[in-house]
């Protein structure tokens, strides 16, 4: 149904509800009256119904929410906030950035046996989770179970453990690791999805390669010794 038909319809209902509009006692609005107070209540649903325009039209705040800008453009950012460090490129390609530094003590290096509490991420699926720690909640009490491992034992992509070095206890970074450094080369490398959707989730890049295989990790160092 076109909008005309539409107005037309609803201009035959208005006058339709004028009729009896002279009984005593019962002031009845003039039909023209009507026909304007009708259309305007039902102005929105015939826009929507005849398909002429859309929400951002009837409502103009609404907008589109953009995707975090590192899941668009991998390591291209304007100039951060005051007081916000951004991402550093080391030699090998992966980056890093800082959200917070550990409370001191002992730093990772090759050799260290860390606990990582992580949440990976898919950059070619918008930020798909695949990974993370809480997901696999022994106790039952909501805290996950760390990834432990030493570093450089060859257990964990190379990429994340590149990432981690200089850490301490309680320090937070997010990484970004390419697919050479990632799952790409190394598709039995930990950290390994815990649920069968986050496995999916990690198999449709891996084993695609046509896609982007690279990743990003938020991790929190639990305990380095």
């Amino acid at each position: 149904m076109n909008l005309s038909l539409c107005i037309l319809s609803l201009l035959s209902i208005a006058d339709g509800l004028s009729v009896g509009g002279g009984r005593k006692g019962i002031n009845v609005p003039s039909t023209q009256h009507q026909r304007r107070s009708f259309l305007q209540q039902g102005g929105v649903a015939i826009l929507t119904f005849s398909g002429v325009t859309s929400a951002t039209t009837v409502f103009p705040g609404i907008t589109n929410a953009a995707p975090p800008k590192e899941f668009v453009e991998v390591g291209q950012q304007e100039t951060p906030p005051e007081g916000e460090r951004p991402f550093q490129t080391l030699p090998n390609g992966v980056q890093v950035k800082e959200f917070r530094v550990g409370s001191g003590g002992a730093a990772v290096q090759s050799g260290s046996k860390v606990e990582l509490t992580l949440k990976g991420r898919l950059l070619n699926l918008n930020g798909v989770i695949f990974y993370d720690t809480k997901s696999k909640d022994i106790s039952g009490f909501g805290e996950g179970t760390p990834l432990q491992f030493t570093v450089g034992d060859g257990t964990v992509l190379p990429g994340l453990e590149a990432g981690i070095v200089g850490m301490t206890k309680n320090g937070i970074r997010r990484i970004i690791v390419p697919s050479e450094l990632g799952y790409g080369t190394n598709p039995t490398l930990e950290p390994q999805p815990f649920t069968e959707m986050e496995r999916r989730a990690l198999e449709s890049v891996v084993k695609n390669p046509r896609r982007d295989g690279t990743v990003l990790f938020d991790v929190k160092v639990e305990r380095v010794r």
